[in-house]
């Protein structure tokens, strides 16, 4: 999962036929966020890969907080640290 502009981006295993790919992607939000999955609609993008979810109770600072809390610190840039003294 990572930011993509103002969306997030979420990879799911399950397959996007018979809406088996929207369930995953609710039922992980709903664990994610402890909000049940009857508090989450799919407001467009059934059918697409795009999707806008609206979760009840949940604003979207809280949403971003969550996810970066869920996925641990950034990873290493890559970049060296100069060497302690």
């Amino acid at each position: 999962m990572g930011a993509c502009g103002e969306a997030w981006k979420l990879q799911v295993a399950a397959p996007p036929v018979d809406g088996k790919a929207n369930e995953a992607i609710v039922k992980y939000l709903s664990k994610l966020l402890h909000v049940p999955s009857t508090s989450m609609r799919i407001v467009t993008g059934q059918a697409a890969s795009l999707k806008l979810i609206e979760i009840d109770g949940i604003d979207a600072e809280t949403l971003h907080r969550v996810i970066l809390e869920a996925n641990g610190p950034r990873k290493n840039s890559g970049i060296a640290s100069p060497p302690e003294d």
